[in-house]
């Protein structure tokens, strides 16, 4: 039998674990120059909630759409799996909308790219200059090459909000325990151990969802530069499973687990649960991500909370939001990228700003928030050094599945570091090994 492409590979990959029908490709047309619908009407799907940062901000972006070009938006709010699992389908059909919110990385977005359901806007990116208003990291997530893989190749998203992995702690319980904010990773475990002398569970955690991944993954991360990182995310040379980053990260987590800086049922605990007992002042700290922000401003109450990056580490887990895509089949492609402009304005930006956001074009003077400035500072600090490292999970379409099950075994003690190791990069490298 021939061997199959890679693209070929990557579709049936995807196929067995996502369950998403792969269609035949859809005719290709080009970029801004697209023939018009002539109806004057923008259909624009989001999964976002009404009172959502950028559920706000977009309705507001809406508004001016209409006012500015005379044009009618037909929005139609879909949710996350109605979009994901409908993806291939809709958009090789006469029912495709002509923007639509979809989830960024190799899997979602890049599947898409690489079977021609997505417009190659790169023209309206010149035309419109998004590029400069995003930070190379955030232009990784909106570039994909021929099979699908981001970080190069032509653009088919923008993104025009970001989300980062930081360290949320209680203010009043560090008070109280006489501790101050640690400045360098040694200083992060003598406050851990402190807590844990005391009787409390420093770090609120689960391993039965993602947290635990990007924990394992932000430990990693404190041993490498950006060429691990580019290697693991974008495939540019094979990941040494057994090399430093990868093995301090895992030896250092179950070190975490024998010295109980969480708790001792952490595998059967979900990521709300995680949060909650940050919330309720149960466990001190939480490394975890920026979309927790507005739900802490919300919810803690009786305490003080505040961040901090993860000590002695220039890279951290987080990247674009969720981009901008436009079908190929959509009907007015120019009405689609006027929208986008509008998101990107800094009045629109700001506005998401305000409301617990993280815009990725916003001007710092525009935020009047204090609390969504702390953030939006903490995130522009990560961008200025170029420090977004993507998540874990990333890189083939069931790893997400790999690393909570792997991560589960080192923590119950069924697998050794080493084993852990070896079960990983066999689940990676069965994936990435056809793009090289």
């Amino acid at each position: 039998m021939a061997r199959m492409t890679t693209t070929q590979r990557r579709v049936a990959a995807t196929i067995a674990t996502a369950t998403v029908a792969v269609l035949a490709l859809s005719a290709c047309s080009g970029g801004s120059g697209a023939e018009e619908s002539g109806d004057n009407t923008l259909t624009l799907w989001h999964y976002e909630s009404e009172t959502s940062a950028m559920g706000i901000a977009w309705n507001e972006a809406i508004k001016v759409f209409e006012e500015e070009t005379g044009a009618t938006v037909e929005f139609e709010e879909k949710s996350f799996e109605q979009i994901r699992s409908t993806a291939s389908q809709v958009l090789n059909s006469d029912e495709a909308p002509d923007i639509m919110e979809f989830n960024k990385g190799n899997a979602t977005a890049g599947l898409l790219a690489s079977q021609g359901l997505l417009t190659d806007i790169s023209d309206a990116v010149d035309e419109y200059g998004w590029d400069d208003k995003l930070a190379p990291a955030l232009q990784t997530t909106a570039k994909y090459n021929e099979d699908g893989v981001m970080g190069s190749g032509s653009w088919y998203g923008v993104p025009n909000y970001g989300e980062f992995v930081t360290v949320y702690y209680n203010k009043d319980m560090f008070a109280a325990a006489g501790l101050e904010i640690p400045t360098s990773y040694d200083e992060f475990v003598e406050v851990m151990d402190a807590f844990v002398a005391q009787g409390v569970t420093p770090l609120a955690e689960a391993g039965l969802e993602y947290p635990i991944g990007q924990l394992w993954y932000q430990l990693a991360l404190s041993q490498a530069d950006r060429q691990f990182v580019n290697d693991y995310q974008l495939y540019e040379n094979p990941v040494d499973w057994t090399g430093e980053e990868i093995t301090y990260a895992t030896e250092t987590l179950k070190e975490y687990a024998d010295k109980g800086y969480f708790s001792k049922d952490v595998t059967g605990v979900k990521a709300e649960d995680a949060g909650v007992s940050f919330i309720n002042g149960t466990s001190p700290i939480f490394v975890s991500g920026s979309w927790w922000y507005g739900r802490f401003v919300d919810e803690v109450s009786g305490f003080d909370f505040g961040l901090f990056p993860f000590p002695g580490s220039d890279l951290t887990p987080g990247s674009s939001g969720n981009l901008w895509v436009v079908p190929e089949n959509a009907k007015d492609k120019d009405l689609a990228y006027k929208f986008i402009d509008i998101t990107m304005r800094p009045e629109i930006q700001a506005l998401l700003g305000n409301n617990g956001g993280l815009p990725v074009a916003a001007d710092e003077a525009d935020i009047t928030d204090e609390k969504s400035l702390e953030l939006i500072q903490a995130f522009n600090a990560v961008n200025d050094k170029d420090g977004l490292a993507f998540y874990p999970d990333w890189p083939t379409p069931t790893f997400y599945d790999d690393l909570v099950a792997e991560t589960q075994e080192l923590i119950n003690g069924t697998k050794t570091p080493a084993e852990v190791q070896e079960g990983l990069g066999a689940a990676y490298d069965s994936y990435v090994d056809d793009f090289r």
